[in-house]
């Protein structure tokens, strides 16, 4: 399956999360960038709240899009442990990189978080939301970080990923959500079309899109 761009995948995951449509209790949460484009669309078409959870990915010292671990809000880490060990990562360059990406993390929440998430999703069915999974280390964090708010039922969605990355992932999560695991998988941007980078604006602008739908149907 390709992919027009981020929003024509957010279309067609909303169809098969029909069955959220209007619901109180649900709630969007996409990770910036390339998630919040396809998370609005999701969040849009089912009527419910969007907003963002920050994750930043760990890239491995050298070979950045390779992700060795990532961290989330809250303070979740998490560490691939395999690859910290085959490439012989010291303790030092982790807390580096740790370091650095604590701070677009602290920008990012910054200047993006909408209000719709306010920390508390104990009663939330949660429809966590990203553009692809690769390593699947950035959802990887998400997940974790909000299973510790104990949520009603967490949905981790995507428009592709890597076959074992999602089997994995779905011991994970209550539901796991992905329309397409081709194989080989030779990484997300290969499914889309466009596959332009996600601009700190348009995030903001889809948030307050969202926002204002979310106002207009209440």
């Amino acid at each position: 399956m390709l992919y027009q761009n981020r929003r024509h995948a957010g279309n067609l995951l909303a169809v098969r999360l029909g069955k959220y449509a209007n619901a109180g209790n649900v709630i969007v949460l996409a990770l910036p960038r390339g998630g919040v484009p396809v998370g609005f669309e999701i969040a849009a078409a089912l009527c419910v709240p969007l907003d963002v959870f920050i994750v930043r990915k760990l890239g491995t010292p050298g070979q950045e899009e390779l992700a060795m671990g990532a961290i989330a809000s809250g303070g979740t880490r998490v560490i691939n442990e395999r690859i910290v060990r085959a490439l012989g990562i010291p303790q030092w360059a982790i807390d580096e990189v740790v370091s650095r990406e604590l701070g677009e993390l602290e920008r990012r929440e910054l200047k993006f978080h909408s209000g719709a998430y306010a920390g508390q999703l104990s009663d939330k069915v949660v429809i966590l939301v990203d553009d692809g999974l690769a390593t699947g280390a950035s959802m990887r964090a998400a997940i974790r970080a909000i299973n510790l708010q104990n949520p009603e039922f967490l949905v981790a969605a995507v428009p592709v990923g890597d076959f074992g990355t999602c089997r994995e992932l779905e011991h994970e999560v209550d539901e796991l959500c992905c329309l397409a695991t081709p194989q080989p998988f030779e990484g997300v941007g290969k499914w889309y079309t466009d596959f332009t980078q996600t601009s700190d604006d348009e995030v903001s602008a889809l948030l307050e899109m969202a926002r204002r739908l979310t106002h207009d149907a209440a």
